[in-house]
């Protein structure tokens, strides 16, 4: 049976990419942020949840390594955590920037690196970051001076470590949604036209199509789900 580690499980995309892979018959393993104020109604037996402060590297660390000691290897990893703040430039200090690394690169980073080194030992898995659109163009930023400067890294670091996987079947794909209907952004946003926005549920169902045989051959580094916007 295949293996999936999932963070921000108790998150509207995590728990979508949880009951996904669930249901294609995966061991899932879903990290919660200590004390996590959302409780997680999914129960299945083949859901293991696993709390981690993943700003700590050594307890993101301990996630994939719990994987790796239970099952022995890792087949994907879809690591939905991350921040958002409005500001425009001059809204925007240092420490704001700092932050923004904190909750978008660095989390992802803490993860991503012992599951990337895991992956290249076995020579083979997927590993989805989620970017943005502010994230692949500033232009899109206007407003969201930190946010979109931290997500732009995310795509740098799938690059590095797409470089470094070459002749590999190691895979480290960017997911940029537009925007996810979710209670919170309708709850926000409640004049928007949510038709044209693209649900957990069907991001999830990409996802996971790409760690599927018929999809073995490509190797589409970022996949954009702009719904109908």
């Amino acid at each position: 049976m295949k293996t999936a580690i999932v963070t921000g499980a108790s998150g509207n995309l995590g728990q979508a990419v949880i009951q996904k892979f669930l249901a294609e018959g995966y061991h899932v393993t879903g990290t919660l942020v200590p004390a996590d104020p959302v409780k997680l109604t999914i129960n299945h037996p083949n859901l293991r949840l696993f709390e981690a402060d993943l700003l700590n590297e050594t307890a993101a660390a301990q996630v994939s390594q719990s994987v790796i000691d239970n099952y022995a290897q890792i087949d994907a990893a879809i690591l939905t955590v991350g921040g958002f703040a409005m500001g425009s430039i001059a809204d925007t200090t240092s420490a704001d920037l700092l932050r923004q690394y904190k909750l978008n690169v660095e989390t992802a980073y803490n993860v991503a690196r012992p599951i990337f080194l895991q992956m290249m030992k076995q020579g083979s898995g997927c590993i989805f970051l989620v970017g943005s659109r502010p994230g692949i163009d500033m232009r899109n930023s206007k407003g969201m001076v930190a946010y979109g400067m931290a997500k732009s890294l995310i795509f740098r670091l799938a690059e590095l470590m797409n470089d470094e996987a070459k002749g590999t079947n190691v895979v480290v794909v960017v997911v940029v949604p537009s925007t996810i209907d979710t209670p919170q952004n309708r709850k926000a946003m409640p004049d928007a036209d949510f038709s044209k926005w693209v649900s957990p549920a069907d991001i999830a169902s990409v996802i996971h199509f790409h760690c599927t045989d018929d999809a073995a051959s490509m190797r589409e580094t970022v996949i954009k789900l702009y719904g109908s916007s």
